[in-house]
């Protein structure tokens, strides 16, 4: 089995839990046993380790965030409570520190789970690196509009001329990737109508098309299962279903232990946002404005443009109208 896992997969790989990162020992496992061929082309791999500590960042930053900083009135000061409040305060300022150096230090030798899982992924696989053909079929086809690629971006349509020399006539190719150089318009489950049609005419055989590691591993191997990808998938589906608002607030409060999202679950969130009255109504309300906020974040050239433009629209809209309830409030009052 020819299997292709584009970068933002990969990179994904870090806002995974232990559990799941466990899981994916078996996809190398695979790898290993020569049940999976991993087509790796070596611009996979520049574009990981160059984004790499961007996609670590976002995690590290939130983690130094948390603060526990509160401010005692003197009144409390006499009693026993307070001391042992100061002592908890002072012990987890000290485990806070603690956990950001081991962190950092992780970071920094690339001991992280996920590092040494990916590690175990590349070791197991052959990097295919680029020659002077592939990389002047990629300017072509960027040249002449053809997908994939973007903004004159070489990166994916090296990737795609790589796969279509390295894998042999008459066999399929399995393919992830969340991203819209490669997904369909019409249905973003498939894979590009252009591209289709280029594979099957050059190597007579079919290209699988997924969005998610977790959708390939249901349909091809069912033992392996990333459970947090699951758990986000049913919240996103009970806040597209949500009839009050309160049921709103409490999906949320859910979706946001989770720190990151793929390019297709920030998709259907604000498909969610914007068909169902009871998200769009309280848009602004600090929960859901900043659990739409962190999944847009970084995506904004990956995602549905017409639909980020209407939810963006719609919490502009939403905020201008607050400010001038306020105002109106602040006159009559």
């Amino acid at each position: 089995m020819n299997l292709f896992i584009d970068t933002n997969i990969l990179l994904s790989f870090y806002h995974l839990t232990n559990d799941d990162l466990e899981e994916l020992r078996k996809l190398s496992a695979l790898i290993n046993s020569n049940k999976i061929n991993l087509l790796l082309p070596k611009q996979v791999v520049n574009e990981f380790k160059r984004n790499r500590e961007n996609k670590i960042q976002d995690s590290l930053k939130r983690l130094k965030d948390v603060k526990i900083k509160p401010q005692y009135p003197q009144i409390c000061k006499d009693y026993p409570e307070y001391a042992e409040l100061r002592k908890i305060q002072n012990k987890f300022s000290k485990k806070h520190s603690d956990i950001i150096n081991k962190l950092g230090n992780d970071i920094k030798y690339h001991k992280l789970k996920a590092d040494v899982i990916i590690e175990e992924l590349f070791r197991n696989s052959r990097i295919i690196d680029y020659n002077e053909t592939i990389i002047e079929k990629a300017k072509l086809r960027v040249s002449l509009g053809n997908p994939p690629g973007k903004n004159g971006s070489l990166g994916d349509a090296i990737n795609w001329e790589t796969v279509l020399e390295k894998v042999d006539i008459f066999e399929d190719l399995y393919f992830i990737a969340d991203d819209k150089d490669y997904y369909s318009l019409l249905d973003e489950n498939c894979i590009k109508s252009y591209l289709n049609t280029e594979w099957e005419e050059e190597k007579k055989s079919t290209i699988h098309f997924y969005r998610r590691l977790s959708s390939f591993f249901k349909m091809h191997f069912p033992e392996i299962k990333l459970a947090s990808e699951v758990e986000k998938g049913l919240l996103l589906k009970e806040l597209r279903e949500s009839n009050s608002f309160i049921q709103t607030h409490s999906i949320v409060e859910k979706l946001s232990l989770y720190s990151d999202f793929t390019v297709s679950q920030a998709d259907d969130l604000i498909r969610a946002a914007l068909l169902n009255n009871q998200i769009n109504w309280i848009i602004t309300d600090s929960d859901v404005k900043k659990l739409l906020e962190s999944c847009i974040s970084g995506k904004e050239d990956q995602l549905d443009e017409n639909n980020l433009k209407r939810v963006q629209n719609l919490m502009n809209e939403k905020n201008e109208f607050e400010n001038v309830k306020m105002d109106y409030e602040k006159l009559f009052k």
